[in-house]
C-alpha cells in the first residue's frame, strides 16, 4: 500500500498538482518518488514525430502555394488575362501572385517539389513544379521577341529567363529543370537550360582562378551563397548530358569556395570573401551555410562514386554536418548567426539543415544515431513556423553582404520571404523517407534512433 501511494504522489507531482491530503504517507522528494519522469517543459514538442503528421504539414504549404502562384500572362496596362501566348504585346508580364516563378528561391521550390514527389508518391507535388516550368518555357519564345525589340520596358521576371545575367536568375532554376528533364526526357525545358548554362559557363563573372565571384559590395568578392547559385546546375546539366568536364569544373568550383571560406577551427563557412582585404571577417550566416551545405548535398547525389573527389567532399560534408550539430539552438532551431545564440532563431537555414542531414543519413553518408535526433528536433521547430494557412514564418528575408554582426542579427522574417517553402517541404519529405527507414524510440526520456524497431514501451529499457 505505501508503495501504491507513493506512485500516486509522484504521479501527482508530474501533472503538477499536489497530492490530496489524506493520500499521501510522506513528502514528494528525490527519496520518495521517481522525479527523473518529471515532464520538461520543452518550448516546442519532443519526442514522437509521425510521416503522416509532416506530410500534413507539407500539404498545407503545398496547398497554400498552389493557390497563390498562378501560370498565366496578363497586360500590365490593363491586367486582363491575355491568351495568345505566341504574340504577346509589350506589357505582358506574368501574373503577380505572392511569389515569383522565375526567381531563384522558386527554383529552390520546384526541386523540393519533385523530390516530395518521389519520396511520399503524391504526383501533385511533381505537377506544382513540372506545370510551372512548362508554362515559363511554353512563354518564353514570345517574350524573347519582346525583349529583342524593347528590353528595357519588358517583364522583369521572364527577363530573367531570356537574357539571364546573375547567377541568381540563372542557377537554381536551371538545376530543378535538369532534374525534371532527367526523370522525364520529353519535357520542353532544354533551350531554357541551355541559356541558363551558358551565362554561368560563359558570362558569370570569376577570379582569375575562375571562382564565381560579384563585383558587390566590394570588387572580387565571393558570396558563399553562389556555390549553391552556381554549382549545382553544373553538377546536374553533367548528369543530364553525361559531360565529365562540367561534372569536374562543378567539384573544382566546391573546393575553390572552400579554400578560403572555410573556417576549420569552427567548421562552418564564412558568409563573405573580398580579394581585397588583408583579413577576412568571419560572420557565419545561417542560410549562407544552408546553400554552401546543400550544394555539397546536390553534388554528391549526381557524382560518380569513382570521382577522384568523392572522398574529400564528402569528408567536407560531414565536417560541416558536425560543426552545425555543435550550434543548434536547444529548441531545434539554428540561429541567423550561427555561432551567436542572441540572434534570433531562423526557419530556412533550419529547414535546409534539416533536409541535408535527413538525406545524409538515408543515403548513408551520416550516422542515425547520431545525427536522427538533431534532424527530428529540428523538424519540430521548423513545424512550429508552419502556420496554419500552410504560410512560412520566421524566415529573414533577402540578405546582402556585412561585416559586422548587426546587419545580420536584425534583418527582417516575413512570412513572403520566398527562401523558406522550398527548404520546409524539401525537409518534411525527407524526413518522412527517413521514419520509414528508421525506428525513433523514447529511452530514458530521450529520442534515440534504431537501426530496426524495438518491441517495447517501457520508459527505460536496455537493447539487448
Amino acid at each position: 500500500m505505501r508503495k501504491i501511494l507513493l506512485i500516486a504522489a509522484a504521479v501527482a507531482l508530474v501533472a503538477g498538482c499536489a497530492p490530496k491530503a489524506e493520500t499521501a504517507v510522506e513528502a514528494v522528494n528525490d527519496s520518495t518518488s521517481p522525479l527523473h519522469f518529471l515532464k520538461p517543459d520543452y518550448k516546442v514538442n519532443y519526442g514522437a514525430l509521425s510521416a503522416d503528421t509532416v506530410k500534413a504539414d507539407i500539404d498545407r504549404v503545398l496547398r497554400y502555394l498552389e493557390g497563390v502562384t498562378p501560370m498565366r500572362v496578363e497586360s500590365r496596362t490593363t491586367g486582363e488575362e491575355l491568351t495568345d501566348l505566341d504574340n504577346l504585346p509589350a506589357d505582358a508580364q506574368l501574373a503577380r501572385g505572392h511569389f515569383r516563378l522565375t526567381s531563384y528561391e522558386w527554383g529552390v521550390t520546384y526541386s523540393a517539389m519533385l523530390a516530395a514527389a518521389r519520396t511520399t508518391g503524391d504526383e501533385a507535388y511533381s505537377r506544382y513544379a513540372t506545370e510551372r516550368m512548362q508554362f515559363l518555357a511554353r512563354v518564353a519564345p514570345a517574350f524573347e521577341r519582346i525583349h529583342a525589340e524593347s528590353p528595357d520596358s519588358m517583364d522583369v521576371n521572364m527577363k530573367q529567363v531570356v537574357a539571364p545575367h546573375a547567377l541568381d536568375d540563372a542557377g537554381a532554376v536551371c538545376a530543378a529543370m535538369c532534374k525534371a528533364m532527367m526523370a522525364n526526357p520529353s519535357l520542353p525545358l532544354r533551350p531554357l537550360i541551355d541559356r541558363y548554362m551558358h551565362h554561368i559557363m560563359q558570362r558569370e563573372y570569376r577570379l582569375a582562378d575562375g571562382t564565381l565571384a560579384r563585383c558587390r559590395p566590394q570588387k572580387n568578392t565571393l558570396w558563399l551563397d553562389d556555390m549553391f547559385m552556381g554549382i549545382p546546375p553544373m553538377a546536374y546539366f553533367a548528369a543530364l548530358t553525361n559531360n565529365a568536364e562540367v561534372m569536374d569544373e562543378a567539384v573544382r568550383q566546391v573546393f575553390l569556395f572552400a579554400d578560403r571560406m572555410w573556417v576549420a577551427e569552427k567548421r562552418l563557412f564564412r558568409h563573405g570573401w573580398v580579394e581585397a582585404m588583408a583579413d577576412h571577417p568571419a560572420f557565419h550566416w545561417g542560410r549562407a551555410n544552408g546553400w554552401a551545405l546543400l550544394t555539397m548535398t546536390e553534388v554528391l547525389d549526381v557524382l560518380p562514386a569513382d570521382h577522384p573527389k568523392r572522398e574529400a567532399l564528402l569528408s567536407l560534408y560531414r565536417e560541416h554536418v558536425r560543426g552545425l550539430a555543435a550550434v543548434q539552438g536547444v529548441d531545434g532551431l539554428w540561429h541567423q548567426l550561427l555561432d551567436r545564440a542572441e540572434t534570433y532563431a531562423e526557419t530556412s537555414a533550419t529547414a535546409i539543415y534539416a533536409y541535408c542531414i535527413a538525406h545524409g543519413i538515408n543515403e548513408g553518408w551520416l550516422d542515425a544515431l547520431a545525427y536522427g535526433p538533431m534532424v527530428q528536433l529540428a523538424w519540430h521547430g521548423v513545424a512550429t513556423q508552419i502556420t496554419p494557412q500552410g504560410q512560412v514564418d520566421g524566415v529573414c528575408v533577402g540578405t546582402g553582404m556585412g561585416f559586422e554582426p548587426a546587419f545580420y542579427a536584425y534583418r527582417p522574417v516575413n512570412v513572403f520571404a520566398a527562401h523558406g517553402y522550398g527548404p520546409v517541404i524539401w525537409a518534411g519529405a525527407e524526413i518522412i523517407r527517413m521514419l520509414g527507414e528508421q525506428h525513433p524510440k523514447m529511452n530514458d526520456s530521450a529520442i534515440q534512433y534504431y537501426p530496426e524497431e524495438v518491441d517495447t514501451d517501457q520508459p527505460i529499457f536496455f537493447v539487448p
